[in-house]
């Protein structure tokens, strides 16, 4: 059955498994052509034949996102196998090292900030040229997490990442509206995944010398707290409906536990009080009449 989506080719970081996967089988669903990106070649071959077996269209591509190259080289080969790129899903992530802020390895947040924030970057940069030039429209969606929408002690570096993933998305919704590309960021509480277990494809550049890493148990309280919380998850199949779900209703803001309301309700409170404060005050409480400036 025709829709939307039908037709159309998607390009998928990280989508050898996990939520990658799962929305490469819901958009695969709904007849897109899907191009795989994944830096775990064996895993996403093998995820691969799986939709192929399904009969779904399908190929795939080496890609570590952090590297801008790749990027480019996914992108070719997107548009040599199906013509048309319509669709990027930035979806590759790591979740970092929990740990106090005297903890914190230098390292290990370069590389969070490279896959999470640059990464997403580095997706839209290669992808939005090749949506424009068609004229057709499409979709960039950022997959974010509830993290980027409240802080969490221990989890700065994967906070902080998912802030900037939300940010970006605000930004680049107005800039690429006139395009009738539609911009989302997928925002969800704890899923199913192996995010958890982010360190099996850490990348050889972002290694921590050895008298400076975390202390073994340490790491171990860290990643067996990790592992409770996402196993606790929802399904990522149940994940990928909802995308799919939100894509058709156009929601900027893609939400998958909405018990999660009153936390953000809260946050939204304790900055409106903040402004309250502001007009208040002795010292800039006169500037409540001046005009917003905006771009």
């Amino acid at each position: 059955m025709s829709n939307e989506f039908s037709g159309k080719t998607a390009i998928i970081s990280g989508a050898a498994g996990g939520i990658g996967l799962a929305v490469a089988e819901a958009l695969a669903g709904q007849g897109m052509n899907i191009v795989m990106g994944d830096i775990d070649s064996s895993t996403l071959s093998e995820a691969s034949d799986a939709l192929k077996e399904k009969g779904y269209n399908v190929i795939t591509c080496p890609l570590d996102v952090t590297d801008y190259t790749q990027w480019e080289s996914i992108v070719e080969k997107a548009k040599e196998a199906f013509g048309k790129v319509h669709m990027v899903v930035n979806n590759a992530g790591v979740g970092g090292t929990p740990g106090k802020i005297e903890d914190a390895e230098h390292e290990t947040w370069r590389w969070v900030m490279d896959v999470n924030v640059m990464g997403v970057l580095y997706g839209a940069q290669a992808t939005v040229p090749a949506i424009k030039e068609h004229g057709e429209g499409g979709w960039v969606l950022n997959v974010a997490s509830m993290a980027g929408m409240m802080g969490m002690p221990y989890a700065g570096a994967y906070c902080a990442s998912k802030a900037a993933v939300v940010s970006m998305t605000e930004s680049w919704m107005a800039e690429l509206h006139p395009h009738n590309i539609h911009v989302s960021v997928l925002c969800p509480a704890f899923v199913k995944t192996r995010i958890h277990e982010s360190h099996r494809n850490r990348q050889e550049k972002y290694a921590v010398a050895k008298e400076k890493r975390m202390s073994k148990d340490k790491l171990m309280a860290g990643a067996q707290a990790a592992a409770a919380a996402v196993e606790s998850g929802i399904p990522v199949s149940m994940l990928a409906e909802r995308v799919v779900e939100a894509l058709r209703s156009k929601q900027t803001y893609i939400y998958s536990h909405p018990n999660y309301r009153k936390v953000t309700s809260g946050r939204a409170k304790a900055i409106d009080m903040a402004f309250v404060d502001a007009e208040e005050s002795e010292v800039v409480g006169h500037l409540i009449n001046d005009d917003i400036v905006t771009f």
